[in-house]
């Protein structure tokens, strides 16, 4: 997660939101109008991502474990698992909070209880995924191998080569992020939604 946030709003990155997903960040149009999608009821829907008004800051949390990755060269090992516990946070609340948006959308209407339980599992599996475990291991392989790289093609200082390796891994999370999630959408959409589906069909 870099720290300027215009750099973010300037590539549009991707607000990591499954059930209600939402659009880029870059998207001002619909952040002006403060929109909630009309599909927005808790269930596992795939259409196009509309942007939610969401705090920044909460947003930026889910990139804790990419950061904490891009620094490991830099900081103590319990540095890089606190940004896993960031992360993980980020996950479990974005899922709770999803089980309760689709609880009150869905009222005391039949099926209540599989919608919420489907939300609530959908958000988690597809924020573990695409928040904290494939990028972790993304920018993780980026960093080390920057860092392999820069011993045996330069003779920089370890400290400069540490530097260098951390820069890399930041500026490579808002490349990592779209791609990143359209895999772990066309994953679910395959797999684990198609089983929501089923259900669905059978009532």
């Amino acid at each position: 997660m870099a720290r300027n946030t215009s750099f973010f709003f300037s590539m549009g990155i991707t607000v990591k939101c499954s059930v209600c997903t939402p659009a880029s960040v870059g998207d001002k149009q619909q952040q002006q109008q403060n929109l909630t999608p009309p599909h927005c009821d808790g269930s596992v829907i795939s259409e196009p991502r509309i942007m939610l008004p969401v705090r920044l800051e909460l947003i930026f949390t889910s990139y804790a474990n990419e950061v904490g990755e891009a620094f490991r060269a830099l900081v103590p090992v319990s540095f890089v698992w606190g940004s896993y516990a960031v992360a993980t946070a980020y996950v479990t609340a974005d899922a709770v909070d999803k089980g309760k948006k689709a609880a009150v959308a869905h009222g005391d209407n039949p099926g209540k209880t599989t919608r919420v339980a489907v939300a609530v599992v959908d958000t988690f599996v597809w924020q573990a995924l695409a928040s904290v475990m494939i990028p972790g291991f993304t920018i993780n392989r980026v960093c080390a191998g920057s860092l392999y790289l820069l011993g045996r093609t330069t003779k920089w200082p370890l400290s400069v080569r540490k530097w260098t390796t951390t820069a890399i891994g930041l500026s490579t999370i808002p490349f990592i992020i779209s791609p990143i999630d359209r895999s772990v959408d066309f994953l679910l959409d395959s797999s684990l939604r198609k089983v929501y589906n089923e259900e669905e069909k059978h009532k």
